[in-house]
């Protein structure tokens, strides 16, 4: 399995990782070291994880290493000739000014004064340059500044009419010259592969299609046959541009449409992103859908300690929210809310483990704005076979999500977290969840990003929970939104690809 990150916060890949290595398959976990060089291994069950080292020199694209026409006065961009040269007249500058202390010493002193005079005069050139050197260093310092807005900036024409020459030139290869970077990747996992000569790649998410495939030549060049199985969490075109980098997005589309086709099977987190993949990449036949569900087969057991990490009781109402905090995500909005709900609390279990809290830093702020931070919570990550029991001591949870691609068609971990918690749900009117909710039962939708369309669901949910939670009573709400049914999915995948193999699980049976 070939994963872009350090495994330990991608809950699914640990899941898919963990349950074929207990299912018999050998399995070796393949993620990426950001930092440090040294390569690290531990397991996840009975799976081997093994990290390596990434060196990230392409990063950089090589257009922002050189000068530019647009701006020929600017210093080169990605260098730090301006910050070296600025520095360098600072610290002239300092020197020049302790000359200066230096004559008004001298003069204390009772140096005479047509020696004082003399040796003012040989400073004067010196402070003139200084000045000039100091303009100049600052205006080109400002040009590289304004080269770099104008190379970030999608609307810019000289910044479309590259992308547009090598999208008609190279169509889909043209992210090789759009975002090199992806030659990185191949770099630091190409030979991994190639060593371990598996049967089966389990390609997660858009970058690491073009490790497997191309692994899948070489493979073919050596007269061995390797399947790749390709594991789509995003929908590519959908994804938000990288601020500063127009580039960035058009390459990842044309990497993936590239070698998607080089799948023997695809796999997907929901139904609406199998359609979508199936119609962008003339696949053959409809990828399978392997929801993204939580690892759990028992109800949760009545659990506190949530509303104790609030400091509630068991009689207030309690809201409950699971994941990262950004403006697209919609956290901003159920906080705007909290005036309007004066006896409801919020739980916003979304401090990363790491101790950083700059994207919780606005959400504060806001609270406090509004009077509201004695009843919004924010909280900690807990562990990811923890959640579902840490959520189940709230009365409801929310899924605010705005509506971007990527969020219509989700349906995301946290919403079935969220379900075998048992939780009535407060949704957005995004696509894929929506339809869900109204379907089961199971919650309310408001209007994304309509406050009061937002307090009318909660205030509904909130005068009769036991309405909603009857929902997962109902036969079959909850058989297949746990994860050992969705790997019954994905391990027939894989038997199917190497069918002269029988599926270990089935031969131990």
């Amino acid at each position: 399995m070939l994963v872009d990150n350090g495994v330990e916060g991608d809950s699914r890949v640990q899941k898919e990782a963990r349950s074929a290595a207990a299912a018999g398959w050998d399995v070796t976990l393949i993620g990426l070291m950001t930092r440090g060089s040294q390569d690290d291994t531990w397991k996840i069950g009975d799976a081997e994880v093994r990290l390596v080292g990434i060196r990230a020199h392409l990063r950089e694209h090589k257009s922002t290493l050189r000068r530019s026409l647009r701006r020929p006065l600017a210093y080169p961009p990605g260098q730090k000739t301006a910050a070296y040269r600025l520095q360098e007249i600072r610290a002239r500058r300092v020197e020049l000014v302790t000359r200066f202390g230096a004559l008004a010493a001298a003069r204390r002193d009772g140096e005479p004064g047509w020696r004082l005079k003399l040796r003012r005069a040989a400073l004067v050139p010196s402070q003139a340059l200084l000045k000039v050197e100091r303009r100049w260093a600052s205006l080109r310092r400002s040009e590289m500044r304004k080269l770099q807005a104008a190379r970030g900036n999608p609307d810019a024409l000289l910044t479309k009419l590259p992308i547009r020459f090598w999208q008609a030139v190279r169509g889909e290869r043209a992210w090789r010259q759009l975002d090199p970077a992806l030659w990185d990747f191949e770099i630091a996992l190409g030979k991994v592969v190639d060593d371990l000569e598996p049967d089966i790649v389990h390609a997660n998410d858009y970058r690491m299609i073009g490790i497997a495939a191309r692994a899948k030549l070489r493979a073919a060049a050596r007269g061995q046959t390797m399947r790749v199985v390709w594991d789509a969490h995003e929908f590519v075109p959908g994804m938000s541009e990288r601020p500063g980098n127009p580039r960035w997005l058009p390459a990842q589309v044309a990497h993936e449409r590239e070698f998607a086709k080089y799948a023997d099977a695809v796999v997907t987190v929901s139904p609406m992103l199998s359609e979508w993949l199936q119609r962008d990449h003339q696949l053959p036949e409809l990828p399978t859908v392997v929801l993204n569900c939580p690892d759990v087969m028992d109800r949760p057991a009545p659990n506190d300690r949530l509303r104790k990490d609030c400091g509630v009781g068991p009689d207030t109402p309690l809201l409950g929210y699971c994941g990262g905090i950004n403006s697209v995500r919609g956290v901003d909005l159920i906080v705007e809310a909290m005036p309007y709900l004066p006896d409801v609390h919020l739980a916003l279990v979304s401090l990363h483990p790491n101790g950083n809290r700059a994207t919780a830093e606005p959400i504060e702020e806001l609270a406090a704005e509004l009077g509201v931070t004695d009843r919004v919570h924010l909280l900690p990550y807990v562990a990811p076979d923890e959640v579902v029991s840490y959520l189940s001591g709230a009365d409801a949870a929310v899924t605010p999500l705005r509506h971007l691609p990527n969020h219509e068609i989700a349906l995301s971990n946290k919403f079935f977290e969220y379900s075998q918690a048992r939780l009535p749900l407060i949704t957005s009117d995004v696509k894929a969840m929506a339809q869900m909710v109204r379907s089961t039962g199971q919650g309310e939708v408001y209007e994304a990003d309509d406050v009061q369309d937002y307090v009318r669901a909660v205030k509904r949910v909130l005068a009769d929970p036991e309405k909603y939670r009857a929902a997962y009573e109902k036969a079959g709400v909850l058989d297949q939104w746990n994860w050992q049914a969705q790997f019954a999915n994905l391990e027939k995948v894989y038997s199917r690809l190497i069918p002269s193999v029988p599926s270990p699980s089935t031969s131990r049976s």
